[in-house]
């Protein structure tokens, strides 16, 4: 192995070379560059060298950051895009000092650049994402976007002030700093742009890692957002992201010592990772949203929340309707429905081609299905003619009657197709429910006009959103009530994310003075 040392350039200097303070060193260094009669040398693109992991993400071998930058020898970048951890960092952090000094004002500016920009350049952006990513559906990345304005800012920031005997104490929601954020390839620049208005509303900076396979547009998005943000309050990097990203600059981010707290949108191997880190981490887990038609259920209109919620962009949400539990005396009326709600029936057949080619079995016993990733947030049109089947070009989604051993109803698929699996009655509905939402806790459906049947559904499944007669979407506040967020935390236990949940808590408190009544 080498050791660290072994890997500095040669015209570094550290704090085990010299002892002197900041100024002394960036000194130095730019005489020594100067004698040289070259620049920095840039460091190498993360990208280089990089081979393909099991999450699709490319892995570059190498040492990992230290988070040690010296001050005065790094990239000023492009509006916020870096090509180092060490650089974006220290924007960020540069960006932190000078955004605490605005006003909260100034962050509401910010917030309603980026709502504003999203919603007037959706098209243009949400195109591009498509043509990035090429999944989902071009009318969903525009309305993502679009829908930006729905994120909670500023508003959420109430302070809480408690007034007795003994004085006056009040509770204020301050910011973490500089905070790292991994964006998904299944919402990159809607994510990113609504992390965005929740952080910065709450007084944080960002370093961004976004998926490989949609960094290019998120890149833009930030280029964008930062000339704006410059423009208005005079700060440049309030959001930095690294150009090309791999795990490794993702394992960088959460080993930072400039990185305050992690917010992790993305597959499991990362999520583990960030997990893994030892700062705060808001991690949003993995789901298989299960959805239980009862025999009191209006089923027109179960079938038209099932189709509108898996269809969504392909099915690539992760609140998205995965699977159907319905009790048998309806189940033949609801498949009915279905194909009157623009849904297209496979027969078992059909059923079972698809399901050969959008699954390898297991590798060995206890593991998961592999998924084909050629099928992921592809048409329902796609789907149908991977198997010889021409269906009408306004169809929103296969669906078709499976039993529980059928991959597609214990795997999280992120494709068009949904399996519809008999039930005895509710209660075995809700019981298949429970087994094959797999304990994830994120997101249940229910459709049904029985409370006893939507209560006992919501105490065990226990989940962090649970919808009761709509689509999976009124969960964020599109069709129901609440606020929308496209990070919605499982395992680490927030939620639906707001301001609030990239806040330090402080207070203050003033003893036996100005209690005035």
């Amino acid at each position: 192995m080498t050791t660290a040392a072994e890997n500095r350039p040669h015209n570094t200097l550290t704090t085990e070379d010299v002892t002197m303070n900041e100024t002394a060193i960036r000194a130095v260094v730019e005489e020594v560059l100067s004698k040289l009669g070259k620049p920095t040398k840039p460091a190498a693109s993360p990208a280089a060298g990089a081979k393909a992991s099991p999450n699709g993400i490319p892995v570059k071998s190498g040492p990992v950051s230290s988070g040690s930058a010296i001050p005065g020898a790094r990239s000023t970048g492009n509006y916020g895009v870096f090509q180092n951890v060490d650089d974006a960092v220290a924007a960020a952090n540069d960006a932190f000092v000078q955004l605490k000094k605005k006003t909260i004002a100034d962050r509401s500016k910010i917030l309603g650049l980026v709502k504003t920009m999203c919603e007037q350049q959706a098209e243009e952006l949400g195109r591009a994402e498509f043509e990035e990513t090429k999944i989902g559906r071009l009318d969903h990345k525009i309305e993502k976007l679009k829908i930006i304005k729905l994120v909670p800012g500023t508003e959420f920031l109430k302070s809480n002030t408690y007034s007795g005997d003994h004085g006056l104490t009040i509770e204020e929601y301050a910011p973490f700093g500089v905070i790292g954020a991994i964006t998904p390839v299944t919402h990159s620049l809607p994510t990113l742009a609504g992390n965005i208005v929740n952080m910065v509303a709450a007084g944080n900076t960002m370093v961004v890692n976004p998926h490989p396979s949609g960094a290019r547009i998120a890149c833009e998005g930030v280029r964008r957002f930062n000339k704006a943000f410059a423009d208005a309050i005079g700060i440049e990097n309030i959001v930095t992201i690294i150009e090309k990203p791999t795990i490794e600059s993702a394992d960088q981010i959460f080993q930072h010592r400039g990185v305050r707290m992690l917010c992790v949108t993305g597959g499991p191997a990362v999520a583990r990772a960030a997990l893994g880190a030892r700062k705060k981490a808001v991690v949003a887990g993995p789901g298989n949203p299960p959805v239980v038609v009862d025999e009191s259920a209006d089923l027109a209109h179960a079938a038209r929340c099932i189709v509108s919620g898996a269809a969504y962009d392909n099915n690539l949400l992760c609140i998205g309707e995965k699977e159907v539990f319905a009790v048998q005396s309806i189940f033949d009326s609801l498949m009915d429905e279905m194909g009157r709600a623009k849904g297209f029936r496979l027969n078992a057949q059909q059923v079972e081609a698809l399901t050969k080619l959008a699954f390898a079995p297991p590798p060995k016993p206890g593991d998961h299905w592999v998924l084909n990733r050629d099928f992921i947030g592809r048409d329902a049109t796609y789907l149908a003619q991977q198997i010889g089947l021409t269906v009408p070009k306004d169809t929103q989604l296969l669906y078709g009657e499976t039993d529980v051993n059928n991959p597609y109803v214990s795997e999280e698929q992120m494709m068009p197709f949904v399996p519809f699996v008999r039930a005895k009655d509710a209660n075995h509905a809700i019981e298949l429910a429970h087994e094959y939402e797999h304990g994830y806790r994120h997101t249940a459906i229910i459709h049904s006009r029985n409370v006893r049947n939507m209560t006992i559904m919501g105490r065990l499944m226990d989940t962090t959103l649970f919808v009761k007669n709509g689509p999976s979407m009124a969960g964020l506040g599109l069709g129901g009530e609440g606020y929308l967020s496209f990070s919605v935390a499982t395992p680490t236990g927030e939620g639906v994310t707001n301001p609030l949940t990239f806040c330090r808590v402080r207070r203050c408190s003033l003893v036996d003075e100005l209690r005035v009544v």
